[in-house]
């Protein structure tokens, strides 16, 4: 299990930085409009309107593969956790709390009752 949470948490990793780098290649729509204008800059490798498209369905993909890995995590995280029982982290660390402080563990909570221990009676 732990083996497949790494490999899903690496290529959630690389889609993201994949999608970063990505939405920072693409330009904006008001690009077109300055190399109306007269700057000669807006022509790319995949051609006017290629590149657009490439490079929003690229990033589509990635995104999508993004959500699909952060799922997958969630999920393998909450069954791993699921083990124990309907636990949760603050049903756990309230003992542990309460056994460290001693009968106070809550402030402002009415203090718990303890009973002295009552000597067995001695037999006649």
């Amino acid at each position: 299990m732990q083996f497949w949470m790494n490999l899903v948490l690496v290529v959630q990793l690389l889609s993201a930085l994949v999608m970063i780098g990505l939405v920072l290649v693409q330009h904006g729509k008001g690009a077109d409009m300055g190399a109306s204008f007269g700057s000669g800059a807006s022509g790319s490798l995949f051609g006017a309107t290629g590149s657009a498209n490439f490079l929003s369905r690229s990033t589509a993909v990635c995104a999508t593969v993004f959500f699909v890995c952060t799922l997958a995590l969630a999920y393998m995280s909450n069954s791993r956790s699921g083990q124990t029982g309907n636990e949760t982290i603050l049903d756990k660390a309230a003992p542990a709390a309460a056994a460290a402080s001693g009968a106070a563990a809550i402030p402002g909570a009415a203090p718990a009752v303890i009973a002295p221990a009552v000597a067995p009676a001695a037999s006649k």
